[in-house]
């Protein structure tokens, strides 16, 4: 059964704060073989002008997906997830995700399409520090797959 369209638009509460750590950015730096020092060393990031250490580009989608959480659970939309695949991400930065934010995710219902009998549902993540700072903004886009006929 398709997605209710009537869902475009529809904004979600903003998360708790999540505090940004440096042992946190080291791990995922890590993780995704990220070895540039203005991830690990505050030295190193503080003579590019940052006041402490970065995240990697990519460290924002753990706790934006977190936040659609909210958006994949919502019991009146309907998402099977046990049908749906990652489709695609992007981000638009206002400014790095420093070490020591403490940041807050809202999220949207963007689109929502069917193709193919595939639902194709885009949420974006509007991402602020406690100041009201924005941060980034982040697209997520699942697919969920048309369910396999008996």
């Amino acid at each position: 059964m398709a997605l209710d369209q009537s869902f475009v638009g529809r904004n979600y509460p903003p998360t708790a704060p999540y505090e940004v750590g440096r042992e946190k950015i080291r791990e995922f730096a890590e993780a995704v073989g990220e070895t540039n020092p203005v991830y690990t060393d505050p030295e190193a990031a503080k003579a590019l002008g940052h006041p402490d250490v970065i995240a990697p580009p990519t460290f924002v989608f753990s706790i934006t997906f977190r936040a659609a959480g909210q958006v994949i659970e919502d019991p009146q939309l309907g998402l099977d997830y046990n049908r749906v695949v990652h489709g695609d991400q992007k981000f638009a930065y206002a400014r790095p995700v420093r070490a020591g934010d403490r940041l807050t995710v809202t999220s949207t219902i963007e689109a929502i399409k069917s193709l193919a009998g595939n639902d194709i549902l885009d949420i974006r993540g509007e991402v602020h520090d406690e100041a009201g700072e924005h941060v980034v903004t982040a697209w997520t886009k699942l697919v969920a797959r048309a369910a396999e006929e008996a």
